[in-house]
C-alpha cells in the first residue's frame, strides 16, 4: 500500500478524482467470459457476430472487475480505505469491446461521519467508466468507509 493521500476529511459532495485508464483486448474478454460468464456473445465470435451486438463484447462483470482494478491502483491503495458495506447500483450502459480504453473517475455524492465510530466516515460515490470516445459505458453507485486523518 502506498502512502495515504486521501482521508475521510478530503471528500465533499461533487469532488471528482481521476482514477486511471485501461485498454482491454478481445482475448482478455473471451478468457474472462469463458471462465465466468460463457454467454455466446462473450465467447463465440460467430454467434456474437450474429447477435444484436454484432461482435464479441465484455461481460458486465468483467467491466466491473476492470473498473475495480483501476479504482484500487489509482485511488483506494492511496486512501485510508476501510472497505465497503456495499454497492447500490450497477449500470452497463454501452458494450465494451476489444481495443476499448476505459477511463474511470469517482465522484463523491454524499459524505457522512459515522455516528458510532468517530475514527471513520462513509462516502457515497459514483464510479463512471467512459470509453475512448468519451461515451459512458458503465456506472457503479456505492459506498466506501474511510478513516479519518490521524490527529498529531
Amino acid at each position: 500500500m502506498s502512502q495515504v493521500k486521501w482521508y475521510f476529511e478530503d471528500f465533499e459532495p461533487g469532488k471528482t478524482i481521476e482514477v486511471g485508464t485501461l485498454t482491454v483486448t478481445e482475448e482478455e474478454i473471451i478468457e474472462f467470459a469463458t471462465k465466468y460468464d460463457p454467454q455466446p456473445f462473450h465467447i463465440d465470435k460467430v454467434a456474437a457476430g450474429k447477435s444484436m451486438y454484432g461482435g464479441i463484447i465484455a461481460s458486465g462483470w468483467h467491466t466491473c472487475g476492470m473498473i475495480m482494478r483501476l479504482m484500487v491502483d489509482g485511488f483506494l491503495n492511496q486512501a485510508a480505505s476501510l472497505g465497503s458495506p456495499g454497492v447500490d447500483e450497477i449500470r452497463w450502459i454501452k458494450p465494451v469491446r476489444g481495443g476499448d480504453t476505459l477511463h474511470v473517475t469517482t465522484t463523491a455524492l454524499e459524505v457522512r461521519p459515522s455516528g458510532s465510530k468517530p475514527n471513520r466516515g462513509v462516502v457515497v460515490t459514483l464510479w463512471e467508466a467512459k470509453n475512448q470516445h468519451g461515451e459512458v459505458v458503465a456506472t457503479i453507485k456505492g459506498m466506501g468507509m474511510f478513516g479519518r486523518r490521524p490527529q498529531n
